[in-house]
C-alpha cells in the first residue's frame, strides 16, 4: 500500500509541478534558444484593408464610448472598415449607432450567441483581414497596426492581442490582472517557439479566407477558430503590443461564473480539436497544446485534488516530509476560502491562493456543465456601471 501511495503521490505531484511551473520554465528556455537563433527582421511599412468586427448585444451603456474608441485608432480609413453587429439587442444599441453613418450595422431580432454573430457578420467582409474586438474594451491607438504588420510573413494566420485587466482594487476580481500576467508571459513563449494556443476575443485578427464558420453552440468561439487555423498548419502570432484593456469582474461571484464558463468551453474546444492531439501531424503544436492548455483543463486539477489524501496518507503512515507538505496545502486552501469569504476586504496576500483555487473549481463545474451541455453559447454579460463606461473612454 505504501508503494502504491508513494506512485501515485510522485505522479499527481509530477504533473502539479510541470503544469503550473516547469511548463513555464520549459517553454521560456526554448523561447530564448529560438530567439537566440533567429535573426532579426524588421517589418515593412504595411497597411492592408481591415475590417474591425464588434459583436455587442444591450451595450447601449457604453457603446458610444467603444465607437469613440474606435474612431481613434491610428489607421489609413480609406482601408479601414468598421462593423457593428447587435443580434438580439433590445435596447437602443441601434439608434447611437445610427449617428455614424461610417460604421456598417448589422442586426437581427433573434439572439443566436457571439459565434453566430461572427458568422453572419464574416459574410459581409470584403476585405483580406478581420479584427474581432469586445463592446467592453479599450484598444490602443496602434492595435490594427501591430496586428496586422505579422501577415507579412505568409505563414502567420492569426494575430492575438493582449488583455490587459484594468488596476482597480476596489474590485474582488481585481486579482484576475495576476493571472493574466503570468497567461501573458506564457502566451509570449509559445508566440516565439512556434505559436500561440488559443487567441483571446477582446482582440484578435484573422486571414478572412481562412475564417471557418463555427458551430452554433461554441462556447469560446475565439479559441476554437485561433486553434482550427493552427491545424490547418498556419501559425499565430502573439502581439502584445496590440492590446485590450478592460475592466475587473465586479465580484468573486462573477469571476467564478466567468472561470466555469470558459471551462465548460475547454473541454468542448478538446472535443472538437482532435487533430491536434496527433504528435505526427505537428509535434511541436502538440506539445504546447498538450501542456499549455490540455494539462491545465483535465489532468492538473484531478492530480492537486488527490494530492492532499495522497499527503495525508503518507503522513499517517510515514511522517516526517509528508506532514509538513499536508500542512503546507491545508494552509494554502485555508486561505483561499479566507479570500473568498472577506472578498473584498480580503488582503492581497490572499489573492493567489484564492485565484489559483477558483481557476481549478472551476475546472470540475466546467466539466459537469459540459457533459449535461447546461453551458449556453450565449453568454450573460455582467451588469456594468455607468462609471465603467466612462472607464473605456
Amino acid at each position: 500500500m505504501m508503494t502504491t501511495l508513494y506512485i501515485l503521490f510522485c505522479i499527481a505531484f509530477g504533473v502539479v509541478v510541470y503544469t503550473y511551473l516547469g511548463y513555464g520554465l520549459v517553454v521560456w528556455a526554448l523561447a530564448r534558444l529560438i530567439n537566440f537563433r533567429k535573426k532579426s527582421s524588421a517589418f515593412q511599412p504595411f497597411a492592408p484593408a481591415v475590417t474591425l468586427i464588434v459583436p455587442a448585444y444591450n451595450e447601449a451603456a457604453i457603446i458610444e464610448a467603444k465607437i469613440t474608441n474606435c474612431l481613434a485608432l491610428d489607421y489609413p480609413a480609406d482601408k479601414f472598415k468598421m462593423l457593428f453587429i447587435t443580434d438580439g439587442s433590445k435596447d437602443n444599441s441601434g439608434q447611437i449607432l445610427a449617428r455614424y453613418p461610417s460604421i456598417q450595422h448589422l442586426h437581427s431580432p433573434i439572439r443566436g450567441g457571439k459565434s453566430m454573430a461572427e458568422n453572419r457578420a464574416m459574410e459581409f467582409v470584403t476585405t483580406p483581414y478581420v479584427v474581432f474586438t469586445d463592446c467592453n474594451t479599450h484598444l490602443n491607438p496602434q492595435a490594427i497596426r501591430e496586428l496586422v504588420k505579422h501577415y507579412q510573413n505568409p505563414q502567420v494566420g492569426a494575430v492575438s492581442g493582449e488583455k490587459k485587466v484594468r488596476a482597480d482594487t476596489t474590485k474582488p476580481g481585481a486579482g484576475e490582472g495576476l493571472y493574466w500576467k503570468y497567461e501573458s508571459f506564457l502566451k509570449r513563449c509559445d508566440s516565439a517557439v512556434h505559436s500561440l494556443m488559443g487567441a483571446a476575443g477582446e482582440l484578435v485578427s484573422f486571414r478572412s479566407d481562412l475564417f471557418r464558420p463555427l458551430e452554433p453552440d461554441t462556447i469560446l468561439d475565439d479559441f476554437v477558430q485561433s486553434l482550427r487555423i493552427v491545424e490547418q498548419g498556419y501559425t499565430v502570432v502573439y502581439e502584445p503590443e496590440a492590446f485590450a484593456t478592460e475592466e475587473p469582474s465586479a465580484s468573486l461571484a462573477e469571476e467564478m461564473e466567468r472561470k466555469v464558463r470558459i471551462c465548460a468551453g475547454g473541454w468542448q474546444a478538446m472535443s472538437r480539436l482532435k487533430g491536434l492531439l496527433n504528435p505526427f501531424n505537428q509535434p511541436l503544436a502538440t506539445f504546447l497544446y498538450i501542456s499549455h492548455r490540455v494539462l491545465r483543463w483535465s489532468v492538473a486539477p484531478v492530480a492537486l485534488a488527490l494530492l492532499l489524501p495522497l499527503s495525508a496518507g503518507l503522513a499517517w503512515l510515514e511522517g516526517g516530509f509528508y506532514w509538513l507538505f499536508f500542512a503546507l496545502q491545508a494552509a494554502f486552501y485555508l486561505a483561499a476560502w479566507q479570500g473568498w469569504r472577506t472578498e473584498s476586504t480580503a488582503s492581497k496576500a490572499l489573492v493567489v491562493p484564492l485565484y489559483f483555487c477558483m481557476m481549478n473549481v472551476a475546472v470540475f463545474a466546467g466539466f459537469w456543465r459540459f457533459i449535461k451541455k447546461a453551458q449556453p453559447a450565449a453568454w450573460e454579460k455582467a451588469t456594468r456601471t455607468h462609471r465603467e463606461a466612462l472607464a473605456l473612454d
